[in-house]
């Protein structure tokens, strides 16, 4: 999988309180490399629990599960005070056993970031230098090698978590700030950081949480946003390109007959986006169809569906980002109890269903793109836009990569969260599958975003085509900042790199940036 590099820097400082973060911190200290240092009130609650902890602790005091006993399938089996580090060490150790790539890098900080948020709530019983330590990692920019494979998505993203636990007692696997592997001690220590001496449950804490799945559905929620409105962009482009109709996103046709949220944002998106075009009144003054395909009619009612769901994984986000998740947790009274709040059920359901929702959006922009290189449903447009049909292929074979990218992403929509295989000598019995959810989630993202710069290289070449009617100034706006580096239509050329080149304008937000400038902010 590619990795989503941080995209700029992030001078503000994010404070993490005992009540929390924002989306926006985790985005911020994942992506775009903020520090972040613990609120003092936080600090001191962090502290004060640990007091609870430290008393179960003592010797006397009956086993509580994670304090003074063993894990998983293990948990009835007591342990000595004086074996309780070389328990805490074993236990990270022994759940650091992820196995194939590397995991990038943003979802290691968002991983690392989540997890010290949880601590920070003062619901888990560590030491406030447990959590200090995450945060000096994450400012000193080194980061723990976490793999792809290990975590079943319950009691915690085990193995993940676990990779990030063992560098914080000077083991493991890291990089620096370049992406280049050290050894971790050497790492620690030029970072004036001093490895953790893990004390009771302290191990526990560290590793039972969703946090890796949460991280990476508050990126894809993110991403996302921008992509739906993306897709609202592309659609209007394609529509101007196929000579077809602005009538059917009228406002009077979607909210007051059919009001969902995401459909009257899309309609209205693409109608804006429309507005003044030259090529819209020409086909008005026609009037030779009545309607167009369903690709670019139904746009509203797809891509709103896709912004609902959106808004529904949201919701679960922030519920999740307010929760407190570790086994056994500390309550308000001291008590330490059991639960199964780690389970990753909740998160793994939205991760899925934003997988389903991205490959359906991928798959009516393919038909769009589609239907402009079809000399019999493109409305006077050349044979797949090529300069000279026959010596040239013009757009013929992007098409094929839009296929196959959406023919993948029909496959990752197949759920994660509906499978679960036992472990733990059948203790933990059921599992959410949520990391395996999310990781199919960021290919899918990833995809779409590349469907998407393949409409929006065909229907600017179909625009051109269109000359000497002009398209709207917000779509001039978007083919005017394609044209920088893609050039317009002519003889056949290498067309991977074109295809590179929108991607990027689409990831860094040049081109929604240029078409917002002229439009206002799309919904």
């Amino acid at each position: 999988m590619t990795s989503t590099t941080a995209r700029s820097t992030d001078d503000r400082t994010v404070a993490l309180a005992s009540s929390g973060l924002t989306a926006a911190d985790v985005l911020a200290v994942a992506r775009r490399l903020a520090p972040v240092e613990l609120d003092p009130a936080a600090r001191e609650q962090v502290a004060a629990v640990r007091e609870h902890i430290d008393a179960l602790a003592a010797p006397g005091h009956a086993p509580v599960y994670g304090v003074s006993t063993g894990f998983g399938a293990l948990a009835d089996t007591a342990i000595e005070p004086s074996m309780r580090h070389a328990l805490q060490r074993s236990l990270i150790r022994s759940h650091a056993a992820g196995a194939g790539p590397e995991v990038e890098t943003e979802v290691v900080r968002a991983l690392m970031l989540l997890r010290a948020r949880t601590l920070a709530s003062g619901r888990t019983g560590v030491r406030p230098v447990v959590v200090e330590t995450i945060l000096a990692l994450l400012n000193a920019q080194i980061t723990p090698i976490v793999h792809e494979y290990g975590s079943l998505g319950c009691s915690g993203d085990l193995a993940p978590l676990s990779h990030c636990a063992i560098v914080l007692m000077g083991e493991g696997r890291a990089r620096d700030r370049d992406g280049v592997e050290r050894p971790v001690p050497e790492l620690l220590a030029e970072a004036g950081i001093e490895p953790v001496l893990l004390e009771e449950k302290e191990g526990l804490a560290l590793i039972n949480g969703t946090d890796g799945m949460l991280g990476m559905l508050l990126m894809a929620i993110a991403d996302l946003d921008e992509l739906v409105r993306t897709a609202d962009l592309t659609t209007a482009l394609t529509v101007q390109g196929l000579r077809g109709r602005d009538s059917v996103f009228r406002p009077e046709l979607h909210a007051p007959l059919r009001p969902h949220p995401g459909q009257e944002a899309s309609a209205a998106n693409i109608f804006a986006l429309l507005e003044g075009s030259p090529i819209i009144a020409d086909v008005a003054a026609e009037g030779s169809r009545v309607q167009d395909a369903y690709s670019l009619r139904c746009a509203p009612q797809v891509a709103g569906g896709v912004r609902d769901t959106i808004d529904h994984a949201r919701t679960v986000a922030e519920r999740e980002l307010a929760s407190a998740i570790d086994n056994p947790v500390v309550l308000e009274d001291g008590t330490v109890t059991s639960n199964g709040n780690f389970h990753g059920a909740p998160v793994a359901y939205v991760l899925d269903f934003l997988a389903v929702v991205s490959a359906d959006l991928a798959s009516i922009a393919e038909r769009r793109t589609d239907r402009m290189l079809d000399k019999s449903r493109s409305h006077g447009l050349p044979p797949f836009l090529a300069d000279d049909p026959g010596v040239d292929s013009g757009f013929m074979i992007a098409q094929y990569t839009q296929a196959a990218l959406v023919s993948e992403m029909k496959r990752l929509a197949v759920p994660a969260s509906v499978d679960s295989i036992p472990s733990s000598a059948m203790q933990e019995d059921h599992v959410s599958m949520g990391w395996h959810a999310a990781r199919k989630l960021r290919t899918s993202v990833e995809n779409l975003r590349r469907v998407l710069a393949i409409e929006l290289l065909t229907a600017s070449r179909a625009i051109d085509l269109r000359a000497p009617l002009a398209p709207s100034a917000a779509s001039a706006a978007a083919v005017a900042v394609l044209r920088r580096t893609v050039q317009g239509p002519g003889p056949d050329r290498f067309l991977a790199p074109d295809i590179a080149e929108a991607e990027a304008r689409l990831l860094d937000g040049t081109v929604l940036a240029a078409v917002q400038e002229v439009a206002g902010e799309l919904r």
